[in-house]
């Protein structure tokens, strides 16, 4: 988002005098989250952001410096996208029930709902199912509307009620609802026919020759599905195709879908939760083939995190959430962009 010249910057005395009440709202929304987690038995955590991988999905990008340590030697390391496998490899070590306010960074994403650098809320449960995280994510948010005496989240023209109860819906159902596609039809196990997709697409998106079976997904869910997601209520999306699980396991009861969820209001993402994948073979393969999918699209790949690998092997059973703080602060506190809900927005923010 280019800035506009006729404002005065943000840390001039009157805007800051503008923004301060969302800053404020966000230091209640903190304050609350912090106290509900810690009442549930949470341990807070704090994980270094230097890695040696970011991370290793195909579409997340990550900013790349370089370490030089005692003896000279030039180590390349990535500012993380998420904390997800260090809070993995604490789970590992015999942590429970974890939580932690990080700030994590990613390259290609600016706008009014995204920011290169940003705080996310992630926390994990040993031992537990993915329903445990989801109630946890209706009660976080609910927990931040309270804080701020917001009884109504409202962006865009699109209005949620953050006590009304929430609305489930599967991915599959949401697709045949808001695309007329019966997605799990073009699903073979854990793999997409792109064929199949595109053909059902037809006419609803546009789509290169290029696009995969996943990109023809994320084309359909941005441009048919998230619009109608989140509308009066809260919507839990979940058990995504098996073709987008990332890091979640496959459900028990169909092999095409995984434990992997999304929570929306307004039209807004505001979490994306699994039940874990303990399976370190299997993650290996899919983190390889998204790195394949990296270098043929944008001509770069981050190196396996070989430790956290280990770690997938050593964990308990489990399940995880990350939750745009942002966004939710922006909703909570009735702020229209997300530069309007942190203390300094990135450099050239107006």
């Amino acid at each position: 988002m280019a800035p506009t010249a006729d404002l005065s910057p943000w840390w001039s005395p009157g805007r800051h005098q503008d923004r301060r009440g969302f800053l404020l709202a966000r230091g209640a929304v903190t304050r609350a989250t912090r106290a509900w987690f810690d009442a549930q038995g949470f341990v807070e955590v704090e994980t270094g952001i230097l890695q040696r991988s970011p991370g290793n999905e195909t579409h997340l990008h990550a900013p790349k410096t370089e370490l030089i340590d005692g003896d000279g030697a030039r180590l390349t390391r990535y500012l993380r996208t998420s904390p997800e496998f260090a809070c993995k490899k604490l789970l590992a070590a015999g942590e429970e029930s974890i939580f932690e306010f990080a700030r994590v960074f990613r390259d290609r994403e600016r706008g009014n709902l995204h920011l290169p650098e940003f705080t996310m809320l992630e926390w994990y449960r040993a031992d537990a199912g993915y329903e445990a995280v989801i109630t946890d994510c209706i009660v976080v948010i609910a927990h931040a509307a309270q804080a701020t005496g917001t009884k109504q989240f409202s962006f865009r023209g699109r209005t949620a009620d953050p006590f009304a109860e929430a609305e489930m819906l599967t991915v599959a159902t949401a697709f045949k609802r808001f695309a007329d596609i019966d997605l799990l039809a073009t699903i073979d196990g854990d793999l997409g026919d792109r064929a199949a997709l595109a053909a059902a697409a037809t006419g609803k998106i546009r789509i290169a020759e290029d696009d995969s079976w996943s990109d023809i997904f994320s084309k359909l869910l941005v441009e048919h599905v998230e619009p109608n997601l989140g509308q009066g209520r809260l919507t839990v999306l979940f058990e995504y195709p098996s073709p987008e699980a990332a890091l979640a396991r496959p459900t028990g009861h169909d092999p095409r879908v995984a434990e992997r969820f999304e929570v929306y209001a307004c039209g807004v993402e505001l979490a994306n939760g699994y039940g874990e994948l303990t399976d370190a073979n299997e993650q290996r393969r899919r983190f390889e083939e998204a790195m394949d999918e990296k270098a043929r699209r944008y001509g770069e790949r981050y190196p396996l995190d070989e430790e956290f690998l280990e770690a997938v092997a050593a964990m308990p059973d489990a399940s995880g959430v990350a939750l745009g703080f942002d966004r939710l602060v922006m909703l909570a506190s009735g702020a229209t962009r997300i530069d309007q809900v942190v203390w300094t927005p990135p450099a050239g923010a107006r």
